[in-house]
């Protein structure tokens, strides 16, 4: 099978039926090559419905994980977006697209440096590639929206709080086995929006709080 037909059948079989319906999104999993995102030793793999290695102990998210999370977004063409975890920079590209730029942190140098690299395959896809920890103490900006790859054990409001007002969040909350994806929205300048979305589970993000243990 060759990758476009590949790439048709991972919309319509994995992307749609998990309720992902967003024309705009649909177009941009299209266009975008995910194979050419992915680890060359894992490359048979792009299109399948699972999460893939791509080394240091971390993975590139399942395409109907991905769908979801630009879905819930909503990223609009003036859109400035942040993406937190770069990985391999599949989901960045697709960001941008959507949106008017992109902006991508990682806390692995390997990884920001793969990510631009790749992103050589999309000629229209702008993103600014940053090293950096998500949790150091500089701020991180204002965004319209933000996409959170990794759990976090222990919901950080940090991120919430680099929002525009009208802005949004994803962020998956919790620990295995069950971790709850949710929406936030800035409503306000100390006003935001918690929506449930839908239960996962993620590996967590680098540095991220751990939840509290009860010792007995």
């Amino acid at each position: 099978m060759d990758n476009l037909t590949a790439r048709r059948q991972m919309v319509d079989q994995q992307i749609r039926t998990w309720e992902v319906l967003d024309p705009r999104v649909l177009d941009v999993f299209s266009v975008v090559p995910r194979e050419a995102f992915v680890p060359p030793e894992y490359r048979e793999l792009a299109f399948a419905d699972v999460p893939i290695p791509i080394g240091l102990g971390q993975s590139m998210l399942a395409p109907k994980i991905q769908g979801r999370i630009l879905q819930a977004l909503g990223v609009i063409a003036s859109d400035s977006v942040l993406e937190v975890g770069s990985g391999t920079g599949y989901l960045a590209a697709c960001l941008s697209l959507l949106g008017s730029k992109a902006r991508s942190i990682d806390i692995h140098p390997q990884f920001t440096a793969s990510a631009t690299a790749n992103l050589r395959a999309v000629p229209n896809a702008r993103v600014e590639f940053e090293t950096r920890d998500a949790f150091a103490a500089a701020p991180l900006g204002e965004f319209d929206a933000i996409a959170v790859t990794g759990s976090l054990p222990v919901y950080d409001a940090r991120f919430e709080r680099s929002l525009r007002i009208g802005g949004r969040l994803f962020a998956v909350v919790g620990e295995a086995p069950v971790m709850d994806a949710i929406l936030v929205r800035r409503v306000d300048t100390a006003e935001w929006i918690r929506e449930s979305l839908f239960e996962t589970v993620i590996a967590p993000l680098i540095n991220a709080t751990a939840a509290q243990r009860f010792v007995f």
